[in-house]
């Protein structure tokens, strides 16, 4: 039982027995607190319920939370692996009351379970409570039975517990164990309290007041229970060790470490060993949920313990990426308790081999040129800041590192230089950058890049957050506020929102607060990762230091994931069905629907667009997982993937692949691999359809086809299933007939117009019976013909005027036909007088006389038009005078 595994089940169903939820743990990155860079207690994801914002259907809960104090103000890195209880990535046993239960019951449950569950003898139990808080010293005589001298009244702020400088608050109740007089040390409160002796192992918070500004503090109407217990702590007291890294989880990640690099864990090396297995469990769990190594914010903090991990590795004596094969260790002993390890292996092993690959190598030089500019230095010397900027700057050598590696020595680095050199060095890239001809709104959104960093993006794994608003911009100037009515840009220190990148359209939704809307229109990426969400104020002011609700539309998110992931399905089965040199050229993934714009030099006939189409759907309805990777731009490449056009990469980038395909020799591989920074849906079989519209051409050699997925897709064939039923009951035949019964339709009106075409012509030549209407007249020598028709569709007009001509052998036919009110013109001039007349120059003449400008065509036949129908006969005799000279 005493095994951590064993530990965190008992302790989740002990409370579960007692009416309390099971919450599984929320993410590292917290969702709803953006002050915070990391989730690093329990009660973080219920903080809203505690402040009374959020309802939950539940006054109970129990949760095995994953922490990480590697930044900010809970920084622990620096102390791991040294310490006997410092850890970067740790787990939080807790149970919570919303209002339900309070002390007696919080102390009756912890009693219970740290003395009957996990059988802790009591006489090696000891608590402390604050020093006003007598309900809780009589709860434990009582509930306890706890003599007065194992119950410590603390009067400072460690045992009173506030979210904040106002919100709910209270006193605490720790509960210390007691390691025996053979280690050195003294209770809570006695000036021997910073040894080992006695260990917190469980923290009792009970949430009974509300801190109001300017220091007057009242009674809740509903006082709650917060507890935290570390899993680690407890492990080591349930395992008779005195030190957590001596407990079953890290001894055998410890012997993984020993295992794969050689090195025995003694003297120094053991330290070594620590570091890996700590930072190992922290890098792990920080990737899959989401943060990814890079030189700003989370992705920075978590750069920063890979490479103090990979350095501890060096020392150990690895040349060799090993992190990554310390993976399955780490899965093997926490996968059952947080599957997202399980889903997210592959990522985490590529990102821990691609980000060992590359500091090995980094290490390699900037070791080297550290220890040149040390060699004169002594213990209690300090490194320059200019030199330690140089190591950063020019070799990619991170500070902390600088410092890890000389603490050894006790060598200290000058920080304030360091800061001034990369002060520096942004000035000179801000006036680099002001006299690069960008356009000029840029200017405001580049010095908030600098001022702020890079926006952290969450929206890979959630859709709705928390973030806190750093600016706002309005017409391309910082502004203080923003009111309803007001259109501005927000920039926040972490989205959800999507910002338009590699085709993929910005998300739009909803930033809220107590009396604030905001709605997003729009969400722009801009001075390389300043996300701005371009909207409008609907209710109440905006302002910088605000915390606000983010809300992405889910429906129009979940409609563009699909369209998106469908684009790589039918990129590849583009490539099946006309061959591998179709290439992406360009593509549009809206909520709508998707254009991809790809080269190929004909049109695609109905058959391949149908093949294209089936193959799509036939992953979809494989509803395999969809799997992204972080890899080098060169290995994603070897190993199958295709990069998107017009979009930029860094050396390191995300790999989507999914569905499956069968290779030649039986075996099977992903069958859409490609490099795209995008959202993508969870199982291919969340697009649900593809339904390809057609396709046309957008240039020369690239073809362009547009396809609908998911309820647009069926809607669109639904849609388009009635209008064939509607068809066929206008027809009187079968659904399946329809096509068929149609082309023998077509064909007879083929024939109809062709007869009626040929009834008109001999209309036209007989006239309306009488001798002169046929007759032709003599105009300066030349036989002329013309005559003006009710109605004749202007297509018909050449085929009478060549039939009138031929009835002449030698001379000049205009017809005029009268449709709507408007007149049509077609003059025809036998060959042998084209020399000396010219239909074009007479068919201006006659549009000139119905309002008409101009007209064109041949010498022997020409063809015009004019709004006034009604001169049609003035046109006719225009020609005449025109032929009259």
């Amino acid at each position: 039982m005493n095994g951590v595994n064993d530990i965190r089940s008992t302790f989740l169903n002990t409370f579960g027995k007692h009416g309390h939820e099971q919450v599984a743990s929320s993410p590292l990155v917290p969702r709803n607190d953006p002050t915070l860079m990391f989730t690093n207690a329990g009660m973080v994801q219920f903080k809203n319920v505690f402040t009374g914002l959020e309802k939950r259907p539940y006054s109970r809960a129990v949760t095995s939370q994953k922490c990480v104090r590697a930044g900010g103000k809970h920084n622990d890195l620096d102390n791991v692996g040294y310490t006997a209880r410092h850890h970067t990535f740790f787990e939080m046993l807790g149970n919570f009351s919303f209002g339900d239960y309070f002390k007696e019951t919080a102390i009756e449950l912890a009693w219970n379970l740290i003395t009957k569950e996990f059988g802790l003898p009591k006489d090696k139990l000891l608590v402390t409570v604050y020093h006003t808080d007598d309900d809780a010293a009589d709860y434990w005589k009582r509930v306890a039975g706890l003599s007065e001298d194992r119950i410590i009244r603390i009067a400072t702020s460690d045992n009173f517990w506030a979210m904040g400088d106002t919100g709910p608050c209270g006193p605490c109740s720790e509960i210390f164990f007691d390691h025996g007089p053979g280690i050195w040390g003294g209770p809570p409160g006695s000036p021997e309290e910073d040894g080992d002796r006695f260990i917190e192992i469980w923290n009792l918070v009970f949430m009974q007041f509300e801190q109001l500004a300017g220091g007057e503090r009242i009674a809740l109407p509903r006082p709650s229970i917060d507890t935290g217990m570390g899993l680690e702590r407890v492990a080591a007291v349930l395992q008779g060790k005195h030190n957590n890294y001596d407990t079953d989880l890290f001894r055998e990640l410890i012997r993984a470490s020993v295992d794969i690099i050689g090195a025995p864990a003694t003297d120094a090396a053991v330290a070594s060993h620590r570091v890996i297995a700590d930072h190992l469990r922290a890098t792990a769990f920080l990737i899959a949920d989401g943060v990814l190594p890079s030189n700003e914010g989370r992705g920075y903090v978590l750069r920063r313990i890979m490479r103090r991990a990979m350095r501890h590795a060096k020392l150990l004596g690895a040349r060799e990426p090993v992190l990554y094969r310390l993976l399955p260790t780490l899965v093997a002993e926490m996968g059952r308790a947080y599957p997202e390890l399980v889903r997210a292996e592959a990522l985490i092993s590529e990102t821990l081999k691609l980000e060992e690959k590359r500091f090995l190598a980094t290490l390699d030089r900037g070791l080297a040129l550290l220890n040149d500019a040390t060699d004169n230095l002594h213990a209690g010397d300090m490194l320059d800041g200019e030199t330690a900027f140089k190591l950063y700057d020019t070799y990619g050598f991170p500070l902390d590192l600088t410092q890890d590696a000389l603490r050894a020595r006790s060598i200290h680095v000058d920080i304030a230089g360091f800061e001034d050199a990369m002060a520096r060095q942004k000035a000179e890239a801000r006036a680099s950058w002001a006299g690069s001809g960008e356009v000029s709104d840029e200017g405001v959104y580049f010095g908030l890049r600098e001022r702020f960093g890079a926006t952290e993006f969450l929206g890979y794994d959630t859709e709705a957050a928390e973030g806190q608003v750093l600016a706002i911009v309005e017409a391309g100037k910082e502004v203080a506020q923003a009111a309803a009515g007001q259109d501005v840009a927000v920039i926040l220190n972490q989205t959800p929102f999507y910002a338009e990148s590699g085709g993929q359209v910005g998300d739009t939704g909803v930033l809220r607060a107590d009396g604030l809307r905001f709605e997003v229109s729009d969400t722009q990426k801009v001075a390389g990762g300043l996300f701005i969400h371009r909207g409008r104020v609907t209710e109440g002011t905006l302002k910088p230091g605000l915390a606000v609700e983010l809300d992405v539309d889910h429906g129009r998110r979940g409609s563009i994931r699909a369209n998106h992931s469908a684009t790589h399905l039918l990129h590849e089965g583009l490539r099946e069905v006309l061959g591998t040199h179709v290439a992406q050229k360009g593509s549009l993934v809206s909520p709508d629907r998707l254009r991809f714009d790809f080269s190929h030099p004909k049109p695609l006939d109905t058959e391949e667009l149908a093949r294209v189409e089936s193959l799509a759907n036939a992953v979809v309805r494989q509803n395999g997982s969809v799997e992204t990777r972080l890899m080098a731009v060169d290995d994603a490449i070897a190993l199958g993937a295709m990069a998107l056009f017009g979009e930029k990469y860094g050396d390191e980038v995300r790999v989507v692949s999914m569905g499956t395909a069968e290779r030649e020799d039986g075996s099977t591989k992903p069958y859409s691999i490609e490099l795209c920074g995008g959202t993508h849906v969870r199982a291919t079989g969340d697009i649900g359809l593809v339904h390809v519209l057609g396709e046309s051409a957008v240039g020369a050699g690239v073809r362009r086809i547009e396809a609908l997925t998911g309820d647009a897709a069926r809607a669109y064939l639904q849609e388009q299933d009635l209008r064939v039923r509607r068809l066929a009951g206008a027809l009187k035949v079968g659904a399946a007939e329809v096509v068929e019964r149609v082309e023998v339709l077509v064909e007879e009106r083929r024939k109809l117009e062709r007869e009626l075409a040929d009834a008109r012509r001999k209309l036209a030549l007989a006239g309306d019976g009488a001798a002169s209407a046929t007759a032709p007249r003599d105009v300066n020598g030349i036989a002329f013909l013309g005559r003006v028709l009710d109605g004749v569709p202007a297509k018909d007009l050449k085929g009478i005027v060549d039939g009138m001509k031929q009835s002449l052998t030698s001379g000049v036919v205009a017809v005029v036909s009268v449709t709507d009110g408007k007149a049509s013109i077609v003059i025809g001039v036998t060959e042998d007088l084209t020399s000396k007349v010219s239909a074009v120059e007479l068919v201006r003449a006659a549009s000139a006389a119905v309002g008409g400008k101009g007209g064109g065509g041949r010498a022997d036949m020409a063809q015009a038009g004019g709004p006034d129908g009604d001169k049609g006969q003035d046109a006719v005799e225009a020609v005449a005078a025109a032929l009259q000279g």
